[in-house]
């Protein structure tokens, strides 16, 4: 029984985001063609114990979902509607519907998915209702594990769960892939809700752990996926690069007692050069396509700077300095314009990059923000300032909610 509960739960993970969007086209409600899967899910759990487990699962969960939309669809009045909507005359007696309605939807899987893809990620939703949606119906993700990845309490993912799907409904999203300026307008939004998960993962913002690898894998199997289902789209690759090159570090940038190692003191034989090979073979695919260079792309090419660098020393600092600068423009943003004061101090001194960092103190959105203090104390110890140095981490430190950047930023405040 355990082993069978096993499969049916690693099958779930692979195969729930197709059969929630399948069984979305056939009802056109997100919430509630999860819950027919759920459903499919509950006929597994009882069946497949005494039955076994099918040659093909996730086709039979598939077939079982489909199945009970099909016979809630028929005790609905709206079923001719749906019918047209579907953009087919079919035939409402004898067994023939859900043959029908297979052969229609056998062929659409990849274009259901982008459907669940756009539809989970809408602007309409808060950004945590779209990374918690998202997780949910296209990671496969259960509501305590959400919950865990982030710190929060069971109920309170459960709730933005259930909000975010009654406002869909409410707002009356069309599951639909956008075209035109709304596609390039809510692609961003999904590329947005994909690397908030990523970040979250690989640099958690509280708790006792540096890095959630299991965000970080889910963000990179939905930027995979998408790449997949969008493979005219610049961006997407970028977006893939990036995280595929950041991946790479995640063996070297802890050390042995889970403390952070910075960029520059990371063992690069640590690296994963698959990754890397992976992610330099996304950007070139990306440079390939037509279009203005976006942020992931310009922040991907910033990352294989690093990546093609044997050693530290050999860093391009004033490509990756230039980079930023056009990053800034892209896309202006104080963090942006921090991490070129890094870059500049790099490739320049650190004299220079003290004078951009300053340039940044009185930024209200960096108020609060623990890697401003963190990188001007590192530029005040290169400059040998050291009381101004200790007191800058000790700010970086009062402002982190991780715990192991805390005691790493205390450290480095002793070391002043």
């Amino acid at each position: 029984m355990t082993e069978t509960h096993g499969a049916i739960d690693a099958v779930w993970r692979i195969e729930s985001a197709r059969i929630i969007a399948g069984v979305a086209r056939i009802v056109r409600d997100v919430g509630l063609a999860e819950e027919l899967a759920q459903d499919a899910l509950v006929a597994a759990l009882e069946q497949w114990p005494e039955s076994g487990v099918p040659n093909n699962p996730g086709a039979w969960l598939m077939a079982i979902a489909k199945r009970r939309a099909i016979d809630l669809i028929r005790r609905k009045e709206t079923y001719q509607r749906k019918l047209a909507e579907m953009g087919h005359e079919l035939e409402i007696d004898g067994d023939s519907v859900e043959d029908d309605v297979e052969a229609i939807l056998e062929d659409t899987i990849e274009d259901d998915l982008l459907r669940l893809v756009f539809t989970a990620c809408h602007p309409v939703l808060t950004t945590d209702a779209r990374v918690s949606l998202t997780l949910r119906l296209l990671g496969g993700l259960k509501t305590d594990e959400i919950a865990r990845a982030f710190l929060a309490p069971e109920a309170t993912i459960a709730q933005r769960i259930v909000r975010a799907k009654r406002n869909l409904a409410k707002a009356e999203v069309e599951f639909e892939v956008p075209t035109g300026q709304d596609l390039i307008d809510r692609l961003s939004s999904v590329l947005e809700v994909i690397y908030l998960i990523y970040n979250e993962g690989y640099s958690a913002t509280a708790g006792d752990d540096l890095m959630r690898p299991s965000l970080c894998n889910e963000a990179l199997r939905l930027g995979r996926l998408l790449a997949e289902l969008m493979p005219a789209e610049p961006e997407v690759h970028g977006l893939v690069a990036l995280m595929e090159i950041q991946a790479s570090r995640a063996n070297a940038r802890i050390g042995p007692n889970g403390e952070p190692v910075l960029l520059l003191d990371q063992d690069r034989r640590r690296w994963d050069r698959l990754l890397i090979r992976r992610g330099l073979e996304s950007i070139d695919r990306a440079w390939n396509l037509e279009g203005t260079p976006g942020p992931y792309l310009l922040q991907a090419a910033i990352a294989a700077c690093h990546a093609r660098a044997a050693a530290a020393d050999d860093t391009d600092w004033a490509r990756i300095a230039g980079l930023y600068a056009v990053l800034a423009q892209v896309t202006p943003s104080p963090v942006v314009e921090l991490n070129r004061a890094v870059a500049i101090s790099m490739a320049f001194g650190p004299e220079r990059g003290l004078t951009a960092v300053d340039a940044l103190a009185d930024e209200p959105s960096l108020k609060d923000y623990h890697l401003l203090p963190s990188v001007r104390g590192d530029l005040l110890f290169k400059l040998g300032r050291l009381d101004e140095a200790r007191a800058e981490f000790e700010k970086a430190a009062a402002l982190t909610r991780n715990e192991r950047e805390r005691t790493f930023l205390l450290d480095r405040a002793a070391a002043c």
